[in-house]
């Protein structure tokens, strides 16, 4: 039970309150934008236009067997001025894991993502947004402060649209908060990125009218676990 935890931390207006940082609620007046489950060949691209477009920057949380799949995708996603995150390195619930695993996991994502890119991620996670004490204490060992949501566009699903997206992200907290979307569908229903990709225009004029600015979680005023930049 003790192992387990750590996974009652959900997305929730309770959670909002009491693990405020470990759900991602930063500064007022900012959205971090994070994107899970890249870097994908067949959607990622999509997204590193819409964001160009818009002039936002975001994070990423990678998925280290998808970037050694598409290692060079994943530096085009720090070139374009992305930050890139832990997302482990295959998509498995946590709690499934022993401690020894969960770690070897994460080490090996984090590893995976800096050799790729050159940036060494600071922020971590897990799959499914579960978490688990072993996973928890590998990630801070790794300097990777672990940051959830506050609000997400349910884009994985069948039934999401562009407007479903937009619903669902304004329907929690935004304003100071963190926005998940998906930046491939490797573990969602196959083409549901293209919900989250259409939302995105629409969710620029919804934060413009509430004047809101959006960026990475490096910009969302949180405190990485990393105190030592040396």
């Amino acid at each position: 039970m003790v192992h387990a935890a750590p996974a009652l931390a959900g997305v929730s207006p309770v959670a909002v309150r009491l693990t405020p940082t470990l759900v991602g609620v930063g500064r007022r007046g900012h959205v971090a934008l994070t994107f899970d489950d890249g870097p994908d060949p067949a959607s990622t691209p999509e997204f590193l236009g819409a964001l160009d477009s818009l002039g936002w920057h975001a994070t990423f949380f990678m998925l280290g067997d998808m970037v050694r799949k598409a290692p060079s995708l994943a530096a085009e996603v720090v070139a374009a001025g992305h930050e890139v995150a832990v997302h482990g390195d295959t998509h498995g619930n946590m709690l499934r894991r022993t401690p020894r695993v969960a770690a070897d996991d994460i080490t090996r994502a984090r590893d995976t993502i800096a050799d790729a890119t050159g940036q060494v991620p600071t922020w971590f996670r897990p799959p499914f947004g579960i978490l688990s004490f072993g996973a928890l204490r590998a990630a801070k060992r790794l300097d990777l402060s672990t940051v959830l949501w506050t609000t997400w566009g349910r884009d994985w699903r069948r039934e999401a649209t562009p407007e479903t997206v937009e619903a669902d992200v304004l329907r929690r907290y935004v304003d100071g908060g963190t926005v998940l979307l998906h930046d491939s569908d490797c573990t969602s229903y196959p083409g549901s990125w293209r919900s989250a990709l259409g939302a995105l225009p629409r969710l620029a004029d919804d934060f413009t009218a509430r004047g809101l600015a959006v960026g990475p979680v490096s910009d969302h005023g949180l405190r990485p676990a990393r105190t030592d930049a040396g």
